[in-house]
């Protein structure tokens, strides 16, 4: 009899696996219908020797000194800053979109304070942001929206900007400085020998026992069970009961180049040209020595295995139900990225699994800005 089924071995089954295990004394069966623990930052060594992310890339990083921490017991770090180019008129340009961004591609010698009047002017004044459209036009002008944004949008949702919810892209900052690191939070590491290995330490328990590459309906009524805590998608597990909530997803092709480094940057985006939206090369995001590099490049698809919620007030209206749903279900817990139909950064499942296991013990709630941010 395990006292805990938990439904994933990603980020959010991992953390409450290891909590519930180690911290309360709790028997856990963790399961996963794929062949690896890790979820979507399974990290595993290709036929060349070249580490590679199977899902996309996976850059660590966070603000919140708690989260960080308690990953820090199952992993050294290599600190790594993420930076990323954008392809624009013929140019490789940071983006975010910095000081060195404008002035490279207007060909000029703005300072800080003579980029905010650029900008300035350019904005459009929006009375009522509503959509991604809004969102990027009003802080730098149409001009920019359509080099950088608009194309790409297009490509990674299958629908124009001003179909989707200001969300997608009202994050996306602008920077009057030459900062080109694409996140600015505290804490910018990558796990030192990969997420995989992470895991493995998580999970590494004699009250854990995880079993792969199985369904969550073959064991469901044949392992006895206390309570279930589940990562999936919550419209699988009532069955789609309401109808599908829908994803965009990614086809990802990765090639091996015969050189020890190949794109100038870790990350390349084509916003404009090519099927693909960008192209990543995981030697700088491991670290690895190596001969040769291993690239990925995304190409946005509709089927596929569901990565991102799209983002429109009808696909919201759809969550909410599933949401009375769970609220509904005693027993059965809720938590990470496809369980509650959001986009989740790594921290923030890791935030919101934290946060779970204090609710289910009976401690007080600690990590809720970074698991409400989620």
């Amino acid at each position: 009899m395990f006292d805990w089924l938990i439904v994933g071995a990603g980020f959010a089954g991992s953390v409450l696996a290891e909590r519930l295990a180690r911290g309360s004394g709790k028997r856990i069966l963790v399961i996963d219908k794929r062949r690896h623990i890790g979820g979507n930052a399974y990290d595993h060594y290709d036929d060349d020797g070249l580490l590679v992310h199977k899902y996309g890339p996976h850059v660590f990083h966070t603000s919140s000194k708690e989260v960080f921490d308690y990953l820090s017991q199952f992993t050294a770090w290599r600190p790594y800053q993420h930076r990323a180019l954008a392809s624009v008129d013929g140019q490789l340009v940071p983006i975010p979109i910095n000081l060195d961004t404008i002035n490279r591609l207007y060909n000029l010698r703005l300072t800080s304070f003579e980029l905010e009047a650029f900008l300035a002017a350019r904005a459009e004044k929006i009375p009522c942001v509503r959509t991604s459209e809004d969102a990027i036009v009003g802080k730098v002008g149409r001009e920019l929206y359509e080099k950088f944004f608009r194309n790409y949008t297009r490509k990674q949702w299958g629908l124009d900007p001003s179909e989707l919810d200001a969300s997608v892209t009202a994050h996306i900052p602008v920077r009057t400085s030459r900062d080109d690191r694409y996140f600015t939070d505290t804490f910018q590491a990558m796990p030192l020998h990969g997420y995989t290995r992470m895991f493995e330490r998580m999970l590494d328990h004699p009250n854990i026992k995880v079993m792969l590459g199985v369904e969550f309906r073959e064991v469901e009524r044949s392992i006895p069970y206390a309570q279930i805590i589940y990562t999936g998608s919550i419209d699988d597990y009532f069955d789609c009961r309401h109808g599908k909530l829908p994803y965009r997803s990614l086809e990802l092709r990765f090639e091996t180049k015969n050189a020890p480094v190949f794109l100038p940057a870790p990350v390349v985006n084509h916003p404009n040209e090519h099927a693909y939206t960008r192209v990543t090369e995981f030697k700088y995001l491991t670290g690895q020595e190596h001969p040769k590099t291993s690239l990925v490049y995304e190409y946005p698809c509709a089927e596929g295995e569901p990565c991102y919620p799209i983002p429109r007030p009808e696909n919201a209206e759809l969550y909410r139900k599933y949401e009375a749903l769970a609220a509904a279900t005693p027993g059965v817990h809720f938590v990470g990225r496809l369980a509650t139909y959001r986009y989740s950064n790594m921290d923030q499942v890791v935030a919101q699994a934290l946060t779970l296991y204090a609710k289910l013990i009976g401690l007080p709630r600690h990590l809720t800005a970074v698991a409400a941010a989620a």
